[in-house]
């Protein structure tokens, strides 16, 4: 039976997935997970880029071994990440890690050359210090050798699948990440490069989620023994491709992908590029199949994984089902953190850091692993219903519940919490949203599926959703208004 594979990279794991479409159900097999964890070098934090193209080199090798007939593969990753090839199409360097300090303060200096209302006006994208248009600018500013020599600006899934095919083509959702391109001309905004200084040949043609854009290399296939697969463009962005999974039978909807960080938004047809929208910070990434995705970035399971990684160092090791399970037995909303601030952004110590956000805005301090773990996920559901409530704002729209997909729902009480907060149903599921939606695109290109209605519907088929009901509403309106008040979030 013939098989496809789908490579997720996750910010903190990747996995290659084998996907089976068999009388309208998804099955789905892990052949292969491995860490992605960045790699600090002197004063700089770097993709290993190399150890990840090896990684997908094993999944290619287990699904030989297994006996896999592939009919396709593709890549989803997460954003604003790039490498440079330079000439002869080496690649130059190791690209830089979005949480490297090299962007710090770099925003103020760009606007002092383009004001900000005219970057938002021309790529609807969110401010954040690590976009890509930052991080070049910050290469510039440094006058990075690297530019001197750069031909070809590739993004991370566009630089893995350039290893496995040969071809320099910029995956659209991805590109729409880096406040480069203009939505509205749909390519690359090349007023905006000029005033950057940047070049335009640098940034290649732009293939959409569904286009075919490449075979394995012969040398790849020989190296490995097996047989050419035709390579596909998803939506490469890991959102991009959760939002693909959202298994709404309604076309109005509002979903969370949630891991380590969380992305909340809603589809729509157009993007929204407004002043409210700036002024909130909104994004508008692209989607697949002609829709843009109106969100916004919120920290995510970030904040815990960093706390995790603390007391482990700490020699105090717990598994998150520990974690959760402290957290449980904690007092219930007694400390709050405002998840997006500053504090939260590098890598560091986390409960330190959390312990500091609370003696500043003048709460008693979490101590216990469990305290700090509730006031995270506590946190991180009321902040959700303070953007859900700005998505509805922003889109005109007004949504029934939340759909909540990625690793993150396997922490049943952040869904449950999440639900408490925005006072509606959450429906959680598919946990492997990401993977699951890069499936489904190549399913799509091959025409094993329609479109992505007929996606979704097999996925909702296929995979669990779980249902949470909100509870204890008095109790979380009231912390909600305690929420706003501490972190200085302005009331709709």
């Amino acid at each position: 039976m013939a098989s496809i594979l789908a490579y997720d990279l996750g910010a903190s794991s990747g996995r290659a997935l084998l996907g089976r479409l068999t009388d309208n159900r998804i099955e789905t097999e892990e052949l292969h997970r491995f860490g992605n964890d960045p790699v600090q070098v002197g004063d700089r934090l770097h993709w290993d880029i190399l150890r990840l193209y090896h990684e997908l080199k094993q999944g290619l090798l287990k699904a030989k071994h297994q006996g896999a007939e592939l009919s396709s593969l593709a890549i989803d990753s997460w954003a604003v990440d790039f490498g440079f090839l330079g000439a002869g199409g080496e690649l130059l360097g190791n690209p830089y890690h979005y949480r490297d300090r090299h962007t710090d303060g770099i925003m103020e200096k760009l606007f002092a050359e383009i004001p900000a209302a005219e970057v938002f006006s021309r790529t609807g994208i969110q401010f954040l210090s690590f976009n890509s248009i930052f991080q070049l600018y910050a290469l510039k500013q440094a006058n990075s050798p690297l530019l001197r020599e750069a031909k070809r600006f590739l993004m991370i899934p566009d630089l893995l699948r350039y290893f496995m095919t040969g071809e320099t083509f910029n995956e659209f959702t991805n590109s729409t990440t880096t406040q480069l391109y203009n939505p509205k001309q749909g390519n690359w905004d090349s007023d905006l490069l000029g005033k950057l200084g940047l070049s335009e040949s640098w940034f290649g043609p732009v293939a959409q989620p569904g286009q075919l854009v490449g075979t394995l290399r012969p040398s790849l296939t020989e190296e490995l023994g097996i047989a050419s697969v035709p390579v596909y463009a998803v939506a490469e962005h890991d959102t991009g491709s959760a939002v693909v999974a959202v298994p709404a039978l309604e076309r109005s909807f509002a979903y969370l992908s949630c891991g380590t960080w969380s992305l909340m938004g809603t589809e729509v047809e157009h993007p929204v590029i407004s002043d409210r929208a700036r002024e909130l910070n909104f994004t508008n990434e692209g989607g697949a199949y002609g829709t843009f995705r109106l969100l916004k970035n919120i920290m995510g399971l970030w904040i815990l994984n960093e706390c995790r990684r603390e007391w482990e160092r700490a020699g105090e090791s717990y598994s998150f089902p520990e974690l959760v399970k402290m957290s449980n037995l904690a007092d219930p909303l007694a400390a709050f953190i405002e998840p997006d601030d500053d504090l939260f952004l590098h890598p560091g110590d986390m409960p330190g850091q959390i312990r500091k956000y609370c003696e500043r805005t003048g709460q008693k301090a979490p101590e216990s692993p469990g305290a700090i773990v509730r006031c995270i996920l506590e946190s991180l559901a009321l902040k959700y219903r303070y953007v859900l409530e700005l998505t509805e704002q922003l889109s005109g729209q007004r949504f029934g519940g939340l759909h909540m997909v990625g690793g993150g729902i396997q922490n049943t009480l952040l869904c449950q919490w999440s639900a408490n907060a925005i006072g509606k149903p959450v429906w959680a599921g598919p946990a492997e949203g990401s993977a699951i939606g890069n499936l489904a695109v190549q399913w799509i290109a091959s025409g094993e599926l329609s479109d992505i209605w007929e996606a979704r519907r097999v996925i909702r088929d296929s995979f669990p959703v779980i249902v949470y009901e909100p509870e204890n509403a008095e109790e979380w309106q009231d912390a909600y208004g305690r929420f706003l008040n501490i972190t200085g979030l302005k009331r709709l």
